[in-house]
C-alpha cells in the first residue's frame, strides 16, 4: 500500500515548510513536531521520504557509504576508489520508543568473537538512517539511555560501540524528526536543543477544512493506490522543487547585514549558547534557496527565527514555547543599517511599536495577585508560587526494576556492574569474563582444537547492573482553609513546584490529589507531563474544612490502580499538609486509620506546612502513623538541608 501523499495533507503550512527546509539542508538539524493527538503529524512525516532525492551508495556496504567520499573507518571498508555503486531511495527509519540499545547502535556477536576471534558487528538503526531520515514518534517518551545515544550521534555524526574490549565506529549523519504530544510530558533540554526547528500543530476549527480532511482520508482508505495517483504529479513537482533548491543551496550568500539581524534576534530572545544563531543562519539560507534567491533577505531571517527559536527561549520546563511577533519585528528593525533621516531616531532606540508591548501580560495594578477560579463559600483565590529552587532528592526505599530514571536505586540496563546472571533470566549486556569462565571447563569435552573457545548458548553470561529508576511521585495536597494564608500558600506552592521540577529532571511520573471542604479529588491522573501538574497547582484555590482521611484514602486508591497499570514503577507519596483533620465525625481517628493503611506499603514524605510560633506538631504525628519522613516546608530546599547538616556536625564537634 502506498503511503499517504505529502501534498494531500490539508493545512499545516508551517510544518510543511519546516520539513521541506530540513530536506533541502540536512545541516539545519531536523524538526520537532509538537501537537495534540490526531493532527496527522506522523502521516506528513512518513510522506516526506517519498519526496527526497535518491542517494548513491557503495554496493554491499551495510552503512550506506557515499562512493565519492566513503567513510575511511567504515566497518565494511575500506572501499577502493571506483567501487561499484548503485542508487537507492532515501530511507525513513523509525526508532521505536521501547527499542533496546543494541537495536539502535548495533551489536557484537559475542560467540563469534570468542570462537573465531573476529569482530562480527551487526549494524543498528543509526546505520540504516545514515544519509536519510531518523523518525521518532512520541520522542518525549524515549528512555534516557536512548536519548543519550541520539545526542552523541547527532553531535558527532558518528555512532561508536565500545563493548567487551572491542571498538566499532561508523558514520551516522541523519535528519532527526520527532513528533510528540506535550500533554504526555516534555523533552529533556539537551535533546530539545538538538532539533533545529520546531512546529506547533493543532487541529483546525474550520468545519469546511475538517470536512475536507475526513473526505480525503476516507478516499485514501477506500483506494490507497488510486488516491496516491491523483497526487502523484503534485508530489513529483514538489520533489523536483526540493532537488532544485538543493542544487542552488551552495550558491546562496549570507551577507553581514543578515548575520547581524540573526545575532540581534537571538540576543533579544536571550537564547542559551550559539546553536540558535547557527541554526537560524542555516535555515535562512535554506529558505532563500527554496524561494529561488541567491542572497538571504530579512524575510528569510524572519521565517527562520519563527521556526528555530520558540523551543530555545524556554527558561524552565514550565514555560510555554513560542516567541513574540512584536519582539521579533523590533529585533529585526534594530539590526537594520542606520539611515540618517531627519525623522529617524536611529536603531537600538528600544521604542516599541505603537500599541505594541513586550511578551507576557502586563503586571496587575497595585501588585495584586492574579485572580483565579475560586469557588463560592469563602474560598480564597489562587495564590501564585515563587521562583522554584533546587529541591532535596527523596527516594523510594529498597531496589526496584522500573524504567530508567534518576531517583531511586534499581536494577537497570545501564549503570555499574554488580554481578552476573545466566542467559534467559533477564538478558542485558554480555559479560565477557564471566562467559569465558563458564565455557573454559568444558573445552576438552567439546573437542576444542586450535585457537578460540567453543562456546555454547548456555555459557553466555550477562552483566547485572545497578542504576537509577524513575518513580511515580503522587502529591496529596491539603487545600483547606487552614492553608489559605497567602504567605503560607505561596511558600507551599513554591516548594511543591520545586519538587515537580525535580521530578521532571529525574524522569518521574507525577499525579496530584487535593482535599478540601468535605472530600478529595484526583486533580491530575498520573502522567509524565510535569508541566500539567504545575498548571493545576497554579490554579489551586483553598477553602473549607480539612478532610485529611478522605485525601489519604483517595491517594491509596490511585496508588492501587497505578500498581496494576505499571507494576514496576514504584510510588513515592508526598503529603502536603499542616496535619489538621477537621471534616466529619471522628476526623482525627479516621485520618489515623487511613494513614495506617498506607504505612509499610508506600514510601511517604510528609511536608509540614505549619508555621508560626505556636505549633501543634500534628504533621509530625501524621508522619509517625504513615511511617513517613517528616520534612518542614522550609527544609525542602537542598541547600537548606546541607546547611542543617553542617550545623549539626559543627554542634557535635563543639
Amino acid at each position: 500500500m502506498k503511503p499517504y501523499p505529502f501534498t494531500a495533507v490539508v493545512g499545516m503550512p508551517d510544518l510543511r515548510l519546516a520539513l521541506v527546509l530540513s530536506s533541502i539542508s540536512p545541516a539545519v538539524g531536523g524538526v520537532l513536531v509538537r501537537g495534540e493527538k490526531g493532527t496527522a503529524k506522523s502521516t506528513m512525516v512518513r510522506a516526506l521520504a517519498g519526496l527526497l532525492p535518491g542517494v548513491d551508495v557503495v554496493d554491499a556496504c551495510r552503512f550506506s557509504c557515499d562512493p565519492v567520499e566513503p567513510d575511511p573507518a567504515c566497518p565494511d571498508g575500506p572501499h577502493a576508489e571506483g567501487s561499484a555503486a548503485h542508487r537507492r531511495p532515501a530511507r525513513l527509519v523509525e526508532l521505536p520508543v521501547g527499542a533496546a540499545e543494541d537495536r539502535v547502535i548495533g551489536s557484537l556477536n559475542l560467540e563469534r568473537a570468542l570462537a573465531d576471534g573476529v569482530t562480527d558487528f551487526q549494524p543498528g538503526l543509526l546505520a540504516s538512517a545514515h544519509r536519510g531520515l531518523l523518525y521518532v514518534d512520541e520522542v518525549n517518551l524515549l528512555h534516557d539511555h536512548l536519548v543519550d545515544t541520539l545526542l552523541d550521534a547527532a553531535a558527532m555524526g558518528r555512532a561508536t560501540v565500545e563493548r567487551e574490549g572491542v571498538s566499532v565506529s561508523h558514520a551516522a549523519r541523519f535528519v532527526l524528526i520527532g513528533t510528540m504530544n506535550p500533554e504526555e510530558g516534555e523533552l529533556r533540554p539537551q535533546l530539545l536543543d538538538r532539533f533545529g526547528l520546531t512546529v506547533e500543530v493543532a487541529s483546525s476549527r474550520d468545519p469546511e477544512l475538517r470536512v475536507e480532511v475526513v473526505r480525503r482520508r476516507l478516499a485514501y482508505e477506500a483506494d490507497p493506490d488510486g488516491f496516491a495517483g491523483q497526487y502523484a504529479a503534485a508530489d513529483a513537482g514538489l520533489a523536483a522543487d526540493i532537488e532544485a533548491a538543493q542544487r542552488l543551496l551552495p550558491s546562496v550568500k549570507l551577507p553581514d547585514d543578515a548575520l547581524r539581524q540573526i545575532a540581534e534576534v537571538c540576543a533579544s530572545f536571550e537564547v542559551d549558547g550559539m546553536r540558535a544563531d547557527i541554526v537560524t543562519a542555516r535555515t535562512a539560507v535554506a529558505h532563500a534557496a527554496w524561494a529561488g534567491r541567491t542572497e538571504v533577505t530579512t524575510e528569510d531571517v524572519r521565517v527562520a527565527a519563527r521556526l528555530a527559536l520558540p523551543h530555545r527561549r524556554r527558561r524552565n520546563p514550565f514555560d510555554a514555547p513560542g516567541i513574540s511577533e512584536e519582539q521579533l519585528e523590533q529585533a529585526l528593525q534594530d539590526a537594520q543599517p542606520e539611515d540618517p533621516g531627519p525623522e529617524d531616531d536611529g536603531p537600538g532606540s528600544g521604542t516599541p511599536p505603537e500599541g505594541g508591548e513586550t511578551s507576557g501580560p502586563p503586571p496587575s495594578e497595585g501588585g495584586q495577585e492574579p485572580s483565579g477560579g475560586g469557588k463560592s463559600g469563602g474560598d480564597q483565590k489562587p495564590v501564585g508560587a515563587g521562583e522554584a529552587f533546587r529541591a532535596r532528592r527523596f527516594e523510594v526505599k529498597g531496589t526496584g526494576e522500573g524504567a530508567a530514571g534518576r531517583r531511586s536505586r534499581a536494577i537497570t540496563d545501564n549503570g555499574r556492574t554488580i554481578g552476573v546472571q545466566p542467559a534467559g533470566t533477564k538478558d542485558g549486556h554480555p559479560h565477557l569474563l564471566a562467559t569465558v569462565r563458564a565455557a573454559a571447563p568444558h573445552q576438552r569435552s567439546r573437542g576444542r582444537s586450535g585457537a578460540g573457545l567453543v562456546v555454547r548458548p548456555q555459557d553466555l553470561r550477562f552483566a547485572r547492573r545497578e542504576g537509577r529508576e524513575g518513580n511515580l511521585v503522587l502529591f496529596c495536597v491539603d487545600a483547606s482553609g487552614s492553608m489559605g494564608a497567602r504567605q503560607r500558600m505561596r511558600e507551599v506552592k513554591t516548594a511543591v513546584l520545586s519538587l515537580l521540577l525535580d521530578a521532571y529532571q529525574r524522569r518521574d511520573k507525577v499525579g496530584l490529589v487535593t482535599f478540601r471542604a468535605s472530600g478529595a479529588e484526583l486533580s491530575l491522573p498520573p502522567t509524565i507531563s510535569v508541566d500539567a501538574a504545575a498548571s493545576r497547582l497554579d490554579d489551586l484555590a483553598t477553602g473549607g474544612r480539612t478532610p485529611l482521611a478522605e485525601g489519604l484514602l483517595e491517594a491509596a486508591r490511585v496508588l492501587r490502580i497505578e500498581a496494576v497499570r505499571d507494576p514496576l514503577r514504584r510510588p513515592l507519596l508526598v503529603v502536603v499538609t499542616d496535619g489538621r483533620a477537621t471534616s466529619g465525625a471522628d476526623a482525627v481517628k479516621r485520618a489515623q486509620q487511613a494513614a495506617g493503611l498506607l504505612a509499610g506499603n508506600v514510601t511517604s514524605v510528609v511536608m509540614d506546612c505549619e508555621s508560626g510560633k505556636m505549633r501543634l506538631g500534628l504533621a509530625a504525628e501524621l508522619a509517625e502513623h504513615l511511617g513517613a519522613e517528616h520534612v518542614p516546608v522550609a527544609e525542602v530546599a537542598a541547600d537548606t538541608l546541607a546547611g542543617a547538616v553542617r550545623t549539626r556536625i559543627s554542634g557535635r564537634a563543639a
